[in-house]
């Protein structure tokens, strides 16, 4: 017996040559590739009426060419039988694929069915699809499991079942992901649950996952929109995950401002500005207003200047929300004129004042009587083209008066000629001051 590694180049050329069951050039994998291939568009351009034979269908095409069928063909199929809304028919090509099938198929395939049957309102089957992945010769991970959490926080009674998921991911190999926090944390901040997202933020960094700071804005965020929740646990809460490394944003800032200027703390909102300008952050044009706005609440008119003039000084530009609120600050303290000052700086600056700013100006006149410098006023904001066309509001609720048995005395008249200018805010605000209501027998 010779053996083949004694045979030199030319006898091996010609046993190769003369032998006689030469190999077919038809079993090369080029040649196998381009089968499936085949099929493939086959089964693609096939007829999909009706549906239930679009499985036999695939066999067929495959048949046809001499191959096995594809993870890319089953995929197409179960694609195809969700876009014909035939979900039916996706069990017997599931039984196929776990029993005659030998390829080992992709998760994709079956992360793609959990969302399908997530989107048809099917949640037991997208469980049951889950629970199976195994069964098809594929190790399940991450992937499938965020596609079921997906769907389970999409709604109450999916999200009863999510503790039983885990548990048994658990027991089939699978390590949650960041991914897979930020998931549960988004559900348990929109039904409110704001303290468990705090625990499980607490746990992943207790158990070696990386801070993710998208997890920390959206808890921060979410508790700063809880009821009940105080500002200062706001600014403590901030302090605590700073320490594990999470660095505050502009809008994580304006989050913690605006809940702080809500609960009436204009002098905490004021310390956590200065906290951003120590850290080198340079708050924004929001920021600034909102602060401004939380010290004219708190009467702290005296702190409402430095800010203005430092926002200023700092180079940011008002905007007309900002020009608004102190102004309001100055009609608060009767330094109306001053106001009216500041319409022409907001006009030299590019910011046009709007009906908000007029009705600022226009209900501290009518409240301190000064109905002549008013009427200059509402002269000057016909001709700026602001308020126009509101005499018929004025008029509907004049009418709303007279029916309920109300007549306005002289000085409400005055104030309709008035309110020909102004908006709605200006008539429903100052109107019932005005009025000297007369009873009608």
């Amino acid at each position: 017996m010779v053996r083949t590694s004694s045979l030199t180049p030319r006898s091996k050329f010609f046993l190769r040559k003369h032998r006689k069951w030469p190999v077919s050039p038809y079993d090369t994998k080029w040649h196998k590739l381009f089968n499936q291939h085949q099929a493939l568009q086959t089964l693609k351009h096939s007829p999909l009426n009706p549906p239930q034979t679009l499985l036999s269908t695939l066999i067929h095409s495959f048949n046809t060419f001499n191959c096995d069928p594809t993870p890319e063909a089953y995929n197409f199929v179960l694609q195809t039988l969700f876009k014909t809304s035939q979900l039916s028919h996706i069990p017997s090509v599931l039984d196929r694929l776990e029993s005659i099938e030998k390829f080992h198929p992709p998760e994709s395939i079956f992360a793609n069915l959990i969302r399908f049957y997530g989107s048809a309102n099917r949640v037991e089957d997208a469980i049951d699809v889950f629970y199976r992945i195994p069964k098809f010769r594929c190790d399940p991970s991450a992937v499938s499991l965020n596609s079921l959490l997906y769907v389970l926080c999409g709604s109450s009674e999916g999200l009863k079942m999510v503790p039983q998921v885990l548990m048994n991911s658990r027991a089939m190999g699978i390590r949650l992901e960041e991914s897979s926090f930020r998931i549960l944390n988004s559900a348990l901040c929109r039904i409110g649950s704001v303290g468990y997202a705090i625990e499980i933020m607490k746990c992943m960094i207790s158990n070696g996952y990386d801070l993710d700071v998208k997890i920390c804005s959206l808890v921060l965020s979410s508790l700063c929109e809880q009821k009940g929740v105080g500002g200062l646990e706001v600014v403590g809460f901030v302090e605590e995950i700073k320490k594990v490394g999470f660095c505050p944003g502009m809008l994580d800032y304006s989050n913690v401002i605006r809940c702080l200027v809500k609960q009436g703390k204009g002098l905490d909102a004021l310390r956590v500005l200065c906290k951003m300008k120590v850290e080198g952050m340079k708050p924004d044009i929001v920021c600034y207003t909102m602060v401004l706005y939380g010290v004219i609440a708190n009467g702290d008119y005296k702190n409402a200047d430095k800010v203005f003039d430092e926002l200023l000084v700092l180079g940011l530009v008002p905007d007309i929300y900002t020009y608004n609120v102190y102004i309001n600050g100055l009609c608060k303290q009767n330094n109306v004129e001053a106001g009216i000052k500041m319409i022409t700086c907001m006009e030299e600056l590019g910011c046009k004042p709007n009906l908000i700013t007029y009705n600022l100006l226009l209900k501290a006149l009518c409240k301190n009587g000064e109905l002549s410098r008013a009427r200059e006023l509402v002269s000057e904001m016909t001709l700026n083209g602001v308020g126009r066309g509101l005499v018929c509001k004025v008029m509907d609720l004049l009418q709303k008066m007279v029916d309920k048995n109300v007549v306005p005395g002289a000085i409400a008249w005055e104030a309709l000629l008035l309110s020909s200018g102004t908006g709605p805010c200006l008539v429903e605000n100052t109107w019932t001051n005005l009025v000297n209501p007369v009873e009608v027998d």
